[in-house]
């Protein structure tokens, strides 16, 4: 579990969270979404410890960031699995390097446990067979899957995604949703995920919240957004005709 308490973050004078709270819960999908300028991209940075709020507390499981000393900020980190918007792979590496980056890294491990684990994630994330392979003789969503699988590899506790299906058409795009859903399930983590893709808000939104200029203007699941009468996320999220069209079906039931 994650929680934040009342955080504000500035820059340049210009106050960009306006003291948000909320809890990120262990075992479930937590989407952050609003619209570009919200805040998103500073929350979840303020999470990875990229951003240092002025005001308030981050605490992982009950361990306040700001009171752990440089070690106990470096264990943190072994335990926090990152999903980047462009896969942000090593192009020069095959599948299987890449994926053991982290473990090579961070882990005093020979190279016969490194191989083990990079060959049980690359299994779960039905990828096998492309160990000697250069990012670039993969798709785009082959890169996705061996990203997540770079995440997953150290076992973490948290896992962050920004913009998880940036670029991908809309059936890859579910199946790294619902990859990531059952990853987070199958392994009990606490899952964030950055996203403007309402196609992701509707099949995995667990607990969603939403930023509008800074603020958390709303908190619920993906059921309840059906329901809600705020107007700002009910602006947000059914701009498009289709998922109008889908609310007023859900409330006529």
């Amino acid at each position: 579990m994650i929680e934040i308490k009342n955080i504000e973050k500035s820059f340049g004078g210009i106050k960009i969270l306006k003291g948000v709270s909320t809890v990120f819960e262990t075992g479930k999908t937590n989407l952050i979404i609003g619209q570009s300028g919200s805040g998103k991209t500073v929350l979840l940075k303020s999470l990875l410890g990229i951003h240092t709020p002025e005001v308030g507390t981050i605490s992982f499981d009950g361990r306040i960031y700001s009171d752990l000393d440089s070690d106990e900020k470096r264990e943190l980190r072994t335990e926090i699995g990152m999903l980047f918007q462009g896969s942000a792979l090593f192009d020069s590496m095959t599948v299987s390097e890449n994926v053991g980056f982290p473990l090579r890294m961070f882990t005093n491990d020979d190279k016969h446990k490194i191989q083990d684990r990079v060959d049980f994630v690359l299994k779960r994330v039905n990828l096998l067979d492309s160990h000697h392979k250069l990012p670039s003789e993969i798709s785009g969503g082959m890169q996705k899957r061996v990203a997540i699988a770079r995440a997953i590899v150290n076992n973490p506790k948290y896992l962050f995604c920004d913009e998880p299906n940036s670029g991908l058409d809309p059936n890859t795009a579910t199946l790294i949703d619902n990859l990531i859903k059952e990853i987070t399930e199958e392994y009990n983590i606490t899952t964030v995920i950055n996203t403007h893709d309402m196609n992701s808000v509707m099949e995995i939104g667990e607990n969603i919240i939403f930023l509008k200029n800074g603020l958390k203007e709303w908190e619920g699941t993906k059921e309840e957004i059906f329901r809600t009468d705020n107007a700002a996320i009910v602006d947000f999220v059914y701009s498009s005709n289709l998922f109008k069209k889908v609310r007023e079906a859900y409330l006529k039931e």
